[in-house]
């Protein structure tokens, strides 16, 4: 078996301890098998493969809890709904899978999607037969007849886009366990979700609903995550026995305590509302929603940081699959976020990414760290990261990637052009008045 020796670099292992300068790592196979003196005197041992790293940064592959990997970066919910078809999408997404591993992630869950693509790509991906990240999945998000954050777009039963709505109990388990037979690592629910004659995001589940979806899906061993933006449905998806919340926005002092009490792992997703809210006018957002992003980051910030203070596992995910957040470019922007907004330092926002989020995919114990017996997925780059985290989500400073034991090429994915179909075509910008014409 083929052996590897990163030699003599500064190592950022992923469990919160300083970096170790001077440290080498001897990978064999798809396993880190030991760290530091051992590993030098090993490698030369079994003539490994030198690689020297002096200088630079090792560390853990980054590990994004939070994709869309089918979704193909819509910028709006009439391209999400209605300008994807099974074949293209799956094609777009493992291509797109490409372009997140080479951002330096080389583990993700993809929370839903299109389609059951995820389920596919992730044993594609597993088998050799499409390059990616490790990857866990899931399929459908379930929703209600009410809704997600695409309002009337949602049916009023069957599936659309990335949803699908169940009417009554008996239906909750029926599709819960058909999303497991079809391979679903983990079942979503949209608990939150927007209505025309609202603002924001209401609550459209029961308590009682939840905890069909999670005694159902528990019982076949998958957990479930919620999308949660408010305090009640925070609340209840946590008594119900839901495994990872969401955003959980606005969360207020029983839900905190709820949380804690039962450390059920959190994921604010920051990502995407720091970007509108501090690039959205370059993307041409408007100011109203920046604003109201802002204060959700600055509010429900607060309380993150209490949770993370109390033991509660904080998870870093990017929500890429977005126009405003494109695959491969903003995988590590949760750690700035979680910098300045929550007042953890780099290096606790790295073990985050890192083997904090080994929760997120279930594999805690396997990834996310630089220790002997853990899968070999290390990025080395240019930099201290644990002076500042920013430095991850510039590419330029990649040096060696490597997913599963195996090295990936770093070099740029040429960019596609969009299929036929897949964009909005709009006829003009603004209505062609006659005052325009003659005015």
């Amino acid at each position: 078996m083929a052996e590897l020796l990163l030699s003599r670099g500064t190592v950022i292992d992923g469990t919160g301890a300083a970096p170790r300068l001077d440290t080498s790592v001897l990978v064999s196979g798809d396993r880190i098998v030991s760290v530091g003196a051992e590993a030098d005197v090993a490698a030369a041992a079994s003539h490994a493969t030198v690689i020297d790293v002096s200088g630079l940064t090792v560390m853990p592959g980054l590990i994004d809890a939070h994709v869309h990997i089918t979704l193909g970066e819509p910028a709006s919910n009439d391209e999400l709904f209605f300008r994807r078809e099974p074949a293209s999408a799956a094609f777009v997404a493992a291509h797109n899978a490409r372009k997140v591993l080479q951002a330096g992630v080389t583990s993700f869950l993809d929370v839903d999607g299109l389609f059951n693509i995820g389920p596919a790509l992730r044993d594609a991906i597993a088998s050799g037969a499409v390059e990616g990240p490790t990857m866990k999945a899931g399929t459908y998000a379930l929703m209600t007849a009410v809704g997600g954050t695409a309002g009337r777009f949602i049916p009023d039963h069957g599936t659309a886009g990335y949803a699908e709505v169940v009417r009554d109990k008996d239906e909750m388990i029926r599709v819960v366990r058909r999303q497991v037979k079809d391979g679903s690592d983990v079942i979503k629910v949209h608990v939150t979700g927007a209505i025309p004659t609202r603002s924001g995001e209401i609550q459209v589940w029961t308590r009682d609903e939840l905890k069909v979806v999670c005694d159902t899906a528990h019982d076949l061993g998958v957990r479930v995550s919620a999308h949660c933006r408010g305090d009640g449905a925070t609340l209840d998806s946590i008594l119900a026995g839901v495994d990872i919340i969401w955003h959980a926005s606005y969360m207020g002092e029983a839900s905190l305590e709820a949380m804690v009490d039962r450390k059920v792992a959190v994921g604010p997703v920051f990502t995407f509302l720091a970007n509108l809210d501090e690039y959205g006018a370059k993307a041409g957002a408007a100011s109203s929603v920046q604003d109201v992003f802002h204060r959700e980051m600055e509010q429900t910030g607060a309380m993150m940081r209490r949770a993370y203070d109390a033991g509660v596992p904080l998870l870093c995910g990017s929500e890429s699959g977005f126009s405003i957040t494109p695959y491969g470019h903003w995988h590590a922007r949760e750690m700035e976020v979680f910098v300045e907004h929550l007042g953890l330092s780099p290096l606790e926002a790295i073990t985050c990414c890192t083997s904090t989020n080994a929760v997120a995919l279930g594999q805690q114990g396997e990834v996310g760290t630089i220790e002997p017996g853990r899968r070999a997925d290390v990025l080395v780059l240019e930099g201290d990261p644990s002076r500042d985290v920013s430095i991850l989500g510039d590419k330029s400073r990649f040096r060696h990637l490597i997913c599963r034991g195996r090295e990936v090429d770093l070099a740029p994915i040429p960019e596609r052009t969009p299929l036929h179909t897949e964009k909005t075509a709009s006829w003009s910008a603004v209505p062609l008045t006659w005052d325009m014409v003659h005015g």
